[in-house]
């Protein structure tokens, strides 16, 4: 095997390790320091990364299994404020800005779209374009878990492993959403609009901000 080879091969490994974890986590209770935190965004994310929108990177020493975290945007996440009409959710969305990760460095045109299955589920295409022009793309699923509101859901790109997707604020018209999940590592801004007017993306990042949300941290998209 050639060391190009090794490397993808150690780094598939190292996702698999990774989306294991929600599952260690289920059954460990929430009593284990270790596992206490949310992480199943991390996998989701990674997945969401390859083809659009956008979800946590691994920082692993070779010779370690210290796992380094990203750096928490928000320590006290809030509850989504509104319920969402999954109907008028569906579509294409535009990621305008999002907290970097390492696997999603250089990643532009981000965009996922929705689309609502025979059985209730929700599947999700989701696109991502390099700088070389070289573009991916990740299919999943995504689930209602609250159903009072349905601003929950859980996103799967990889069997049973399901990670968080709350969508915390949007538009009365859905023509934003800002989305995040319980660890406040991860945040994304989305629009309707690949490039939405500069006064209508600063209100989006003063709401994240009003949210808790360290804005300072945050990236811009470049769509075309």
């Amino acid at each position: 095997m050639t060391a190009m080879g090794r490397k993808r091969t150690f780094g598939l490994w190292l996702e698999w390790v990774e989306s294991l974890r929600p599952v260690v986590r289920a059954y460990d209770g929430g009593t284990t320091n270790r596992f206490r935190r949310s992480v199943g965004m991390e996998r989701t994310s990674k997945l969401l990364a390859l083809g659009g929108i956008g979800l946590a990177a691994i920082g692993l020493a070779a010779c370690s299994t210290l796992v380094s975290r990203h750096p928490v945007g928000n320590r006290s996440v809030p509850q989504p404020n509104k319920s969402v009409d999954l109907q008028k959710y569906l579509g294409r969305w535009y990621e305008i800005a999002r907290y970097e990760q390492s696997f999603q460095q250089g990643c532009e045109g981000v965009t996922a779209d929705y689309s609502l299955r025979a059985d209730g589920k929700i599947d999700v295409l989701n696109r991502c374009r390099k700088p070389g022009g070289k573009s991916s793309e990740a299919r999943g699923r995504a689930k209602v878990v609250d159903g009072e509101t349905k601003a929950k859901l859980k996103v799967s790109f990889f069997g049973p492993f399901y990670g968080d997707y709350w969508v915390l604020d949007h538009a009365d018209d859905y023509g934003w959403s800002i989305v995040g999940e319980p660890s406040g590592r991860y945040l994304w801004i989305l629009n309707r609009e690949a490039t939405p007017e500069e006064a209508e993306i600063q209100k989006l990042i003063d709401r994240a901000k009003g949210l808790g949300y360290d804005t300072s941290m945050l990236l811009r998209t470049k769509q075309p």
